[in-house]
């Protein structure tokens, strides 16, 4: 990997990856993402229904555990990741799929990954597998280095009207989250946001503590169907979630609860549930 890949990653908290993927291995990456949709998981839902903001969304769904850890045994990730971070060891964490149909699905909201996941550490990262050629104006955007600066609430992805309903409330004592958006049309210089054009065997690979937020599918643009794959390596750690959260979420955060609760914050974020890639 070029040096300058590495060194963007660190700093931005985000990087293309061209052509990753080849065309076997994308076709092994929609076979899951097919069957993910098609057995949808405990934690699928439709996100803003009935609005044009509708779209699918599923986390970790544990029918499909064992299919997608021999997934990603069977292409290079590992490799990619230990280089990109410089880390010894890397484990697989769980799965998230998107699904934006018809012209209709509105803006995912922005949001950091760790207002709802307990981590820490520089040795985070998801990987964005989009199936469909993918305009900048229909990517992914990243606010350019913010996996360093301050955890936000999160959104509760309750409201398409109000981007920043805090998921934990006042009690957390994080900070709400920005309205970008709002302040873009104001300022479109307000937030050094980041983003990509991209082919199918692209990845978009970002630190999940980065603020982002996925541009919606349009007329132009009216499907979107992706496959995000989230890994850490050595430098992963267990950060806590908000103990006073109007959320309802334990300190170990939404996903895997049970198989966390014997961690420490600063603890390295280790269970036997991950899968070790290398």
């Amino acid at each position: 990997m070029d040096q300058s890949k590495r060194d963007a990653f660190a700093r931005d908290g985000a990087v293309l990856i061209e052509g990753f993927l080849d065309a076997g291995q994308m076709a092994m990456c929609r076979a899951a993402f097919d069957w993910n949709v098609a057995n949808p998981g405990p934690s699928a839902v439709t996100v803003f229904p009935g609005t044009g903001s509708e779209h699918h969304n599923d986390n970790a769904n544990p029918r499909a555990a064992e299919r997608l850890k021999a997934l990603v045994r069977s292409i290079p990730f590992a490799d990619l990741f230990a280089d990109l971070w410089g880390s010894e060891h890397v484990w697989y964490f769980a799965e998230e799929v998107f699904l934006k149909k018809g012209g209709v699905g509105g803006r995912t909201p922005w949001h950091q990954d760790t207002s709802y996941l307990p981590w820490d550490g520089d040795h985070w990262a998801n990987a964005w597998i989009s199936f469909e050629a993918v305009p900048k104006a229909n990517s992914l955007e990243i606010v350019r280095g913010s996996h360093r600066g301050v955890l936000h609430d999160g959104t509760d992805f309750k409201d398409p009207d109000d981007p920043t309903r805090p998921l934990h409330g006042p009690a957390s004592q994080l900070p709400r989250l920005p309205d970008i958006e709002a302040e873009r049309k104001a300022d479109p210089n307000a937030y050094d946001v980041i983003s990509w054009a991209h082919q199918p065997g692209d990845m978009v690979v970002l630190h999940p503590g980065s603020l982002h937020g996925g541009a919606p599918v349009d007329a132009n643009f009216p499907d979107r169907h992706t496959l995000v794959l989230r890994f850490f390596g050595d430098n992963a750690l267990f950060r806590s979630l908000p103990t006073k959260t109007k959320s309802r979420y334990p300190p170990q955060g939404m996903l895997f609860h049970k198989e966390l609760a014997h961690l420490a914050d600063g603890e390295p974020f280790r269970a036997p549930i991950f899968e070790q890639l290398r």
